[in-house]
């Protein structure tokens, strides 16, 4: 059943997004995007940690007996956010201590162990990590963006704390979107991640209505992709 890489991309990115379709990983969507810098850098190592397991997993898959199924997946997943953990300590201690307790919670994250299952448990290695990687990146984008809505709205910039990420240096590229903004506290509260995910649902979902409208198909709308999920 395996998939062409187009297909891979396109689920990854659009079509299954797990951030706007799935509605997986509402926990760190809803904590970590009070920032572009923030919501991408917790998305883009979900990301390798998604790649990295469903590799990992594909190949031992066949000798993994059923019943001990999900909690060896489990496993895997914690050595390997572990080791994304520790290394994000080492080398970006900064950005470590704002993201805090939602690294480790990579693990619990629905979406890595929902793809494992999903897809890695039933095709070869490298299709399996590239989904992971397309899934994690299609997450990724939709974390930078509803980070991006919140912040501007909510501190009138974008890309602070950058340089938690980049060094020092990376301090310039730090735009100011609105000069002497007050601020809107409601876009960096909990409610306004709510609202700002709604925007971004209602508007995927417009758009992919225009399209199919455009190529004269009928208006279906998708069931939810995880709907036969265990």
């Amino acid at each position: 059943m395996s998939q062409s890489y187009k297909e891979i991309v396109e689920n990854g990115l659009w079509k299954q997004n797990p951030g706007l379709v799935q509605l997986l990983g509402l926990c760190p969507t809803l904590a970590v995007t009070t920032s572009v810098v923030n919501g991408f850098s917790l998305g883009l190592l979900t990301a390798l940690v998604m790649a990295a397991s469903n590799g990992a997993v594909s190949p031992i898959r066949r000798w993994v007996p059923t019943e001990i199924r999900i909690p060896v997946f489990i496993l895997v997943i914690a050595a390997l956010v572990t080791v994304g953990d520790l290394a994000m300590h080492a080398y970006l201690h900064a950005l470590h201590i704002v993201l805090g307790i939602f690294i480790p919670l990579i693990v619990t994250n629905c979406i890595v162990l929902a793809r494992v299952e999903a897809f890695a448990a039933k095709n070869d290695t490298a299709p399996s990590a590239f989904d992971g990687l397309m899934m994690g990146l299609g997450l990724a984008l939709v974390l930078a963006v509803l980070g991006g809505i919140r912040e501007m709205v909510g501190k009138g910039t974008l890309f602070s704390g950058i340089e938690l990420a980049l060094g020092p240096a990376a301090k310039q590229f730090v735009v100011t979107v609105v000069p002497d903004y007050h601020g809107f506290l409601l876009a960096v509260l909990p409610p306004g991640a709510f609202l700002g995910l709604a925007l971004l649902i209602a508007s995927k979902n417009w758009l992919e209505q225009r399209r199919q409208a455009k190529a004269g198909q009928p208006d279906v709308p998708a069931a939810p992709a995880m709907a036969h999920g265990h």
